[in-house]
């Protein structure tokens, strides 16, 4: 695959993960606020769905991202690559177990305290996922100016 297609893959799969992880606090955010219990269980059930989009493309954002570092995992690569672990241990280890959690709470009626505790981690946790891809996005755009740059000079 050319660095070109790779870089498109990676842009493309990193803003979808974008897109969908901030879709998902959106839609909790909105239906904690002014939804009904049945409209909670809804969007925690269309959440763990949605999980069969967001994990293949984290996944493609990584494998694409490690694939154009080429080895260099020194400065801002290195940095990208740090917090790329980070977003999937997060996301494995923390947001898959919960949103099935609170989806399967939330099919049951059972939105207690408990439910209200583990909600507020994942809106949490959630956040750090997508601060820590924004912080990539930013020093991917650094990257690529600084190619564009060095291109133009060259």
């Amino acid at each position: 695959m050319s660095s070109h297609l790779l870089t498109r893959v990676h842009v493309v799969a990193g803003g979808l993960a974008m897109v969908t992880i901030l879709s998902f606090l959106s839609a909790t955010l909105a239906v904690e606020v002014l939804g009904t219990a049945s409209a909670i269980a809804v969007v925690k059930t269309a959440i763990v769905w949605g999980l069969l989009i967001l994990v293949p493309a984290m996944a493609m954002a990584g494998a694409s991202g490690f694939r154009l570092a080429k080895g260099r995992l020194k400065g801002i690569i290195g940095r990208k690559a740090v917090r790329m672990r980070v977003i999937a241990a997060n996301g494995l280890l923390v947001l898959v177990p919960l949103a099935l959690f609170l989806a399967w709470k939330a099919r049951s009626g059972d939105l207690d305290t408990i439910f209200a505790v583990v909600q507020g981690l994942e809106i949490l946790a959630g956040i750090a996922n997508l601060t820590l891809l924004g912080l990539n996005m930013r020093d991917g755009l650094i990257l690529h100016r600084a190619r564009r740059a060095m291109a133009a000079r060259a």
